[in-house]
C-alpha cells in the first residue's frame, strides 16, 4: 500500500513535495535530528544510500529499485535545502544548471551535430567538458577523476583519461602481452621471498600492476571491471551459498566439511 502522510492524503508524487517536506523537517517545528544535519554529516548516509540503490538495481527488483532510489533523492533535495539555507544555491538553480550543461554536451539531440554512434558520443563528450573548463598550465587531465573513488573505478577512469590523450596500446593484443609480463613479474617477486616489508611491498604493488593492465583489457573489451567483477563475485557468492545448503541437509556446517567434498560440492552447485 502507498504511503500517506500525517493529514491522511496521499502525496502526489511531485518533487515539490519532497522539497516542503524536507523544509518542514529543518523548520523550527521540526525533527531535531534532521535539525543537526549538516553536508558533513550527510555525505555517509548518502554514499550509504548510494551503495543500496546499486545493490537494488543488481537484484533486478522494480520494487527495490523504486525504494532506494528514493532514498538517495531524498538524500540529494536534504543536501541542496542545507545549502539553500545558507544562501549559496537552491534546488532550482541545481536543475537549471544541470539542464543547460546536459544540452550543452548533446549537440547532436538539440543540434545541428552529428554522431556516428556511441564513441563519438564519448569523444565529443570529452571535448566538450574540456572548453567547459580550459585547463591550466600546472592542472593535469587526471585532476577530473574523484580521488575517493573505489579503486577499480578509479584505475578504468585514470587509464580513460590517458588514453584519451593518446597514450596506449594500439588493440587488446598488445595488452593482454602486457598482462602475461606484469603476470612474471608476480611471479619473481613471489619467488624472492616475501619475509620482510620490503618484499612484501614488492609483491603488493606486482599484483596492483596485473590489476591495473587487466582494467585496461577491461577497457579495451568495452568492459566495465567494476560491473563485470560484480557479476563474477555475486556468480560465486550464489554457488557458494548453495554448497552451504547442500552441506546443511547433511547436518554438516560449510567449514567441517573436507576439501574434496567441496569441491564435490562445487561442482554440483555449478550444474545447477
Amino acid at each position: 500500500m502507498a504511503d500517506k502522510n500525517s493529514t491522511g492524503a496521499m502525496p502526489n508524487g511531485r518533487l515539490q513535495d519532497l522539497v516542503d517536506l524536507v523544509a518542514r523537517l529543518r523548520g523550527e517545528q521540526g525533527c531535531p535530528w534532521d535539525r543537526k544535519q549538516t553536508p558533513e554529516t550527510l555525505r555517509t548516509y548518502l554514499i550509504e544510500e548510494m551503495f543500496e540503490l546499486i545493490d537494488a538495481i543488481d537484484s533486478g527488483s522494480p520494487e527495490n529499485i523504486r525504494e532506494e532510489l528514493g532514498d538517495v533523492l531524498f538524500q540529494l533535495v536534504f543536501l541542496a535545502r542545507l545549502f539553500e539555507e545558507k544562501g549559496q544555491f537552491d534546488l532550482p538553480e541545481v536543475i537549471r544548471r544541470n539542464t543547460a550543461k546536459m544540452i550543452q554536451r548533446h549537440p547532436h539531440v538539440f543540434g545541428d551535430a552529428h554522431v556516428s554512434g556511441t564513441e563519438e558520443v564519448r569523444k565529443r563528450w570529452g571535448e566538450i567538458k574540456r572548453t567547459e573548463k580550459p585547463r591550466s598550465r600546472e592542472a593535469s587531465i587526471l585532476d577530473s577523476v574523484p580521488a575517493k573513488l573505489p579503486a577499480l573505478m578509479r584505475a578504468y577512469r585514470i587509464s580513460e583519461r590517458a588514453a584519451g590523450a593518446g597514450f596506449d596500446w594500439d588493440d587488446i593484443h598488445g595488452v593482454l602481452e602486457k598482462v602475461d609480463e606484469e603476470l612474471s613479474e608476480f611471479k619473481e617477486a613471489l619467488a624472492n621471498g616475501g619475509s620482510n616489508d620490503a618484499d612484501h611491498a614488492s609483491i603488493k604493488l606486482e599484483f596492483g600492476d596485473i590489476l591495473f593492465t587487466l582494467v585496461n583489457v577491461a577497457r579495451f573489451a568495452s568492459i566495465h571491471p567494476e560491473t563485470a567483477l560484480a557479476g563474477s563475485t555475486r556468480k560465486f557468492e550464489g554457488r557458494f551459498r548453495q554448497m552451504e545448503r547442500k552441506a546443511a541437509e547433511q547436518n554438516t556446517p560449510i567449514d567441517a566439511v573436507p576439501r574434496d567434498q567441496l569441491e564435490l560440492l562445487w561442482q554440483e552447485a555449478k550444474k545447477e
